[in-house]
């Protein structure tokens, strides 16, 4: 039987297409779902009967798993990998969702796979990993937030063939396989995605695709953001005394530490943007090597604070505000100072306090680098 086609373009009310999407994989059978660089077809992880069919559609090599175990989000990789390495959750929070897929080791007692039908945990291991990947499309997203567990993937494609990028060529490579098929045109980037291995240290490119190596390097990078009130005084002089420290560290100079990387940032609660560093925040830091006279201030944002691998307050209250408005972010924001001491406010001093203040976070930082070896990546 052919399947249904509903073009997604000429859908008043892309709901409805949900609640099919849904039904037909909760019934056992197969979707087709445009995502941000192909076709795929779906089914419910749930079904080993599906599941077991769908294998028969995938055209991956013997040595990796046959299916895609596709995620809601980042956060959820942990119940399937829960010793994701911290190069993996970084890259993780800063691709997904987009045209990365990550195969990752399957060797935790607690993993969410040890819960699954034979069928189904097979379908999904190769040499001891799992592909994972939080497609990008809002249909698949939009779907898999109604469903009781994740959905699996396969890319139909022949020998030497690229992946199907349009909706028509997914159903000349399906035939009658597929129940639904949810035409949303060509796809976005219609480019492979990036595959990659990730390590306890590393990554490698598995498959190359649309996300280059170099990008997913800097992607994997340590970011550290200082975070204040202003963003013009004491978190910029953290930012620029850490890099300081860091470049010490490499035996390089401040402006290559992201090379090594580290990258570095700082932002205020209550900041506006393209703002100055204060005149005496850029003088403190000239007298002890640091340059900002170049700086412009930036609030703190959704992405950056997503971003951010380890996020340092200058007070308890900054801390606080972080927290209240970004919850997530809580187990990756602290107080600079170990002993949580709130770092000195020298806005409207004089040079003399800047210079206090400047000291006092030199001084945390050094505390706080005997136990930033295990989040600096190796290279």
């Amino acid at each position: 039987m052919r399947p249904m086609v509903i073009d997604l373009r000429k859908t008043e009310d892309a709901r409805d297409v949900v609640h099919r999407a849904v039904q037909t994989l909760a019934e056992g059978r197969f979707v087709a779902f445009p995502t941000e660089t192909d076709y795929v077809v779906a089914s419910s992880i749930r079904d080993a009967t599906a599941v077991s069919r769908l294998v028969s559609l995938s055209t991956i090599c013997d040595r990796e798993p046959a299916l895609t175990l596709a995620l809601k989000s980042a956060d959820e990789a942990l119940d399937w990998a829960p010793r994701l390495s911290a190069i993996g959750r970084r890259i993780a929070r800063r691709c997904w969702p987009g045209p990365v897929t990550m195969l990752v080791a399957d060797d935790h007692p607690e993993s969410l796979v040890h819960r699954l039908p034979p069928e189904s945990k097979q379908a999904i291991i190769g040499a001891g990993r799992l592909r994972l990947r939080v497609p990008g499309h809002p249909m698949l997203a939009d779907c898999m937030r109604m469903l009781a567990g994740p959905v699996v993937l396969a890319e139909p494609a022949g020998a030497g063939e690229t992946p199907a990028v349009t909706a028509e060529e997914l159903l000349a490579r399906t035939g009658q396989s597929v129940a639904l098929l949810i035409d949303d045109g060509r796809a976005r980037y219609a480019q492979p995605a990036s595959t990659i291995e990730v390590l306890e240290d590393e990554f490698r490119m598995v498959h190359p695709g649309i996300v280059s190596p170099e990008t997913l390097r800097r992607l994997s990078s340590l970011m550290v953001l200082f975070v204040c009130t202003g963003n013009t005084c004491r978190s910029p002089m953290a930012e620029a005394i850490f890099r300081s420290l860091m470049a010490e560290r490499y035996g390089c100079r401040p402006e290559e530490v992201e090379e090594h990387g580290v990258v570095v940032a700082s932002a205020g609660i209550a900041a506006w943007g393209g703002g100055r560093a204060s005149a005496n925040a850029v003088e403190a830091m000239r007298e002890v090597g640091g340059d900002l006279t170049a700086h412009e201030s930036q609030p703190v944002t959704e992405n950056l604070i997503r971003q951010a691998d380890i996020i340092w307050t200058m007070t308890a209250s900054h801390r606080a505000a972080v927290i209240a408005q970004f919850p997530e972010a809580g187990g990756r924001t602290a107080l600079l100072s170990p002993d949580r001491i709130d770092v000195i406010d020298p806005i409207g001093g004089p040079l003399a306090t800047y210079r206090t203040c400047a000291d006092q976070i030199r001084q945390h930082l050094l505390a706080r680098m005997a136990t930033l070896d295990v989040h600096l990546p190796r290279r």
